[in-house]
């Protein structure tokens, strides 16, 4: 059984950064239940009881048993989804996803304990639109973006803008071709990709292109703020720097007050506890936002410059960043 004040990680099997945050809480002797969402219901039990005003009972794999009273915080680091029996219908399958969904993750969101993320803010963080009108509301250069499923509209918005622009995913693409993995990137468009018929197939979100000295990844965790410039000479990194890892130079930054007091609204505002915030700084010295993920990665940047990341998550994990 596990002891009173325990840490739930919600995480695949696989994820080197749950890995490295475990691995703090385990240093700290900080009781930790570590499971994944894609064990219920064959291999993860769930039970629970709501009696006077607060929901008790046990989280059971094979190995270990969770008290639900006993949870402090929840780490939810992108589980992986329920796994159902293969024999299921599809229409039962549907039924048993809504279900699991709705009692399940009902009741973990409804135990009365820190999250980070808390998941409904972080899902509602994870569009676009909104981050980028929170993100100029808070003070942060934004800049000028379109999304539509109209050619003649992203003709016109090229138009006016007068200049490169680029093509984002709203969300991340990956797929396999030819056996091998692949992935979308931030990409430059011409007046011909403006015009595509297939810009009406759904929607595309445009913006112009920024020009970059270098980038910033922007890392904040419960209020705490750690920055790392991000330097690549390829051309695939210099659009997008995730397409080109092995080419990276990194270096710890501190970002102008005016950002880091956006960054700390932006995340008031969204009320998120953690952040990896991605920036464009200009070559006169301007920092551009271009997204927050809530959930994103950072063993990459504490790895390569040494900044205490997975300490501060670990803080507020265990209740000291407040």
């Amino acid at each position: 059984m596990t002891a009173a004040g325990t840490v739930l990680v919600l995480a695949g099997r696989f994820d080197p950064t749950a890995d490295l945050v475990v691995e703090e809480l385990n240093r700290r002797s900080v009781p930790v239940f570590r499971t994944d969402l894609a064990g219920f219901p064959l291999r993860l039990a769930l039970a629970a009881r709501f009696e006077g005003t607060e929901w008790g009972g046990t989280l059971r794999t094979e190995r270990r048993t969770l008290e639900l009273r006993s949870v402090r915080s929840v780490y939810y680091r992108r589980p992986t989804r329920p796994r159902f029996p293969g024999g299921m219908s599809p229409d039962a399958r549907r039924v048993a996803e809504r279900e699991a969904r709705r009692g399940f993750g009902g009741l973990l969101a409804a135990l009365p304990v820190r999250w980070l993320p808390p998941p409904g803010r972080a899902a509602d963080a994870e569009y676009k639109p909104l981050q980028l009108r929170v993100a100029a509301e808070s003070g942060l250069t934004v800049p000028r973006t379109l999304i539509t499923n109209d050619p003649d509209a992203a003709r016109e918005f090229g138009d006016a803008v007068g200049g490169p622009l680029v093509f984002k995913p709203f969300a991340p693409v990956r797929g396999t071709v030819g056996g091998e993995s692949v992935a979308a990137y931030t990409s430059i468009v011409g007046a011909e990709d403006l015009s595509h018929p297939d810009v009406a197939t759904t929607a595309h979100l445009f913006q112009e292109w920024v020009p970059k000295a270098y980038e910033v990844r922007l890392t904040a965790v419960g209020g705490r703020i750690f920055a790392t410039e991000i330097h690549t000479d390829s051309a695939a990194g210099h659009v997008d720097w995730r397409s080109d890892y092995a080419g990276h130079r990194y270096r710890v930054c501190d970002p102008p007050a005016s950002v880091a007091a956006g960054v700390r609204r932006t995340m008031d505002v969204l009320g998120l506890p953690y952040g990896a915030f991605d920036f464009v700084v200009t070559p006169d010295g301007e920092w551009c936002f271009l997204e927050v993920n809530p959930s994103g990665q950072f063993g990459f940047v504490e790895q390569a410059t040494g900044l205490p990341i997975t300490a501060a998550v670990a803080d507020w994990l265990e209740g000291k960043g407040m």
